[in-house]
């Protein structure tokens, strides 16, 4: 069946590193435009990065700006976030998602049907 599995979370002390991925399975991601997204309690769902189906054009949101990468490589049917710098607000459970026939832009308002289950960040002295 359709999958997509987000991997890489964990708990970091502010200033450090994750790099999350986002594999999928049962179908190919490079007609895909893919997205991550984030939730954290008490807090609306934020569309944080996404991505073309071919890479060329991203978007991210601005209080990630300067320390989120996103990045894909189909050859091996991924998608990563690499996450530098990080700050206790960026505490939160991360999902990505994609969808076909559509923009960067609308991929982060409009995410369609294909999620995973997501991966928890915690960013915590």
């Amino acid at each position: 069946q359709v999958q997509l599995v987000e991997s890489g979370g964990g708990l970091v002390q502010p200033g450090g590193s994750l790099r999350l991925s986002c594999a999928a399975s049962g179908f190919t991601l490079d007609h895909y435009a893919v997205g991550w997204f984030r939730q954290a309690p008490g807090k609306e769902r934020e569309g944080v990065s996404c991505i073309s189906s071919s890479g060329e054009n991203t978007y991210y949101t601005d209080s990630v700006k300067g320390r989120f990468t996103i990045s894909r490589d189909n050859a091996v049917n991924t998608v990563y976030l690499q996450m530098n710098s990080l700050k206790p607000d960026d505490t939160a459970v991360y999902y990505c998602a994609a969808r076909d026939l559509t923009t960067v832009q609308a991929m982060c308002v409009k995410p369609g049907r294909h999620w995973g289950q997501g991966t928890q960040v915690t960013v915590s002295s």
